[in-house]
């Protein structure tokens, strides 16, 4: 069997739908810039409420993805809109 390293970073999901559109749309977003998504766990899930109605769903999501040596991470225009382990979504 072949010996793999995986790195895992946090994503943080948000969907006016949703807490399961959040979680999509963390991946989605991610798979654009990342390769080799394996695993996603939640681990936290939490809304906003405004005027007493939920008005957004979010959800922190550990995403593994295969380490790849050599291989740069993407980086972002804005170094506030990227951080190392953790990335807020759309």
């Amino acid at each position: 069997m072949a010996e793999s390293v995986y790195r895992v970073t946090e994503l943080v999901g948000v969907s006016s739908e949703s807490w399961e559109a959040a979680a999509r749309n963390a991946i989605e977003t991610a798979a654009k810039v990342l390769r080799d998504l394996r695993i996603a766990e939640a681990h936290r899930f939490d809304l906003t409420i405004e005027n007493g109605k939920v008005t957004s769903y979010r959800v922190r999501l550990n995403v593994s993805f295969k380490y790849e040596p050599g291989v740069v991470a993407p980086q972002a225009d804005n170094a506030e809109e990227w951080e190392h382990t953790r990335h807020e979504l759309p």
